[in-house]
């Protein structure tokens, strides 16, 4: 193993640890690995076409060290991203904003842009865990992930995010609608890299709303609400309500969101949507709540996110 310049490993480096006891004893520390440092985006894409389906990226950590340490994940190789140049940015694009994959939960908290015109994704940042997780967690590791229990992915579906993604071809963009494919799966192809997220900022007209509901304040959502909905006065024209915990991906409901169009806030409305939402969802079934309670819960969500956001009491 050899440094290069700022200590970063040119090579892989080999992590031994406590992992190889004898047959019979529990571990809670990872299988060996060799680690190294990508210096930029290329490195990293090299490295992933070098080692395959052997190497896994390594952002905030947040999910995968836990993984690793449970031996749910025993790659080979950790490439770590964190001291790639150019991913960590959130920047004005002018009709959107741009968020590199490796901004931090925290750099958005603290964000100016992201606070003005991103309010869904503002609103959103205080109900992910706790400000230690938030301070290592990153944007594009919560959305490469793919958690369908994850706040960012719904709000990505609800502001039609564009995911940016390098490969050994170039980059291409994703539709957000599209880049979710199932329980932990996505757009990201063998050798690619999430690099950032393009998000269209909120236009003139238009509100956002975010509600989630968990047994205790950091916990996972038992199911939440991502909804970003046209006004024209008091009255709603076209929107998204996407939720999160009701599936193996965020969830938009279009039938519900249809009955919106042309309507002002009432119980009525209400009842109605609570209704096609219950036709409309098909929630899973964990020891947290059954099918049928998530299906109340997203009425219950959405009578108060709707009900706020057209000036009502909810």
């Amino acid at each position: 193993m050899t440094d290069g310049p700022e200590g970063r490993h040119n090579s892989p480096q080999e992590f031994k640890n406590p992992a190889t006891r004898p047959t019979g004893e529990t571990s809670m520390k990872p299988a060996p690995f060799a680690y190294v440092r990508a210096a930029t985006v290329g490195d990293a894409l090299g490295l992933l076409a070098e080692h395959g389906d052997d190497a896994r990226i390594l952002a905030g950590g947040q999910s995968l060290m836990a993984t690793l340490n449970m031996r749910l994940s025993a790659p080979e190789l950790l490439i770590d991203i964190n001291h790639v140049d150019g991913i960590s940015a959130i920047e004005d694009a002018g009709d959107s904003i741009r968020i590199g994959a490796m901004a931090r939960h925290a750099d958005l908290e603290a964000s100016d842009l992201v606070g003005r015109h991103l309010p869904l994704v503002a609103s959103a940042l205080p109900h992910i865990a706790h400000p230690a997780i938030r301070n290592r967690g990153t944007f594009g590791g919560s959305i490469a992930f793919a958690d369908p229990a994850a706040e960012f992915p719904a709000c990505a579906v609800a502001l039609q995010a564009r995911m940016i993604i390098a490969g050994p071809d170039g980059e291409r963009g994703v539709e957000a609608d599209a880049f979710f494919k199932g329980l932990y799966e996505t757009a990201i192809g063998s050798g690619e890299i999430l690099t950032a997220v393009e998000i269209p900022k909120i236009a003139p007209g238009w509100k956002s709303g975010f509600l989630e509901l968990a047994r205790r304040h950091g916990d996972y959502a038992i199911i939440g609400l991502a909804a970003h909905v046209e006004f024209d006065g008091r009255t709603f024209g076209e929107g998204r309500l996407v939720f999160f915990g009701a599936g193996d991906r965020p969830v938009s409901a279009q039938k519900a969101a249809a009955l919106l169009a042309g309507e002002a806030w009432s119980d009525d409305l209400a009842a109605r949507l609570a209704e096609a939402l219950a036709e409309e969802l098909d929630p899973p079934e964990d020891l947290n709540a059954d099918g049928p309670m998530r299906k109340y819960l997203a009425g219950v969500l959405t009578r108060r996110v709707l009900g706020a956001m057209a000036g009502g009491d909810g």
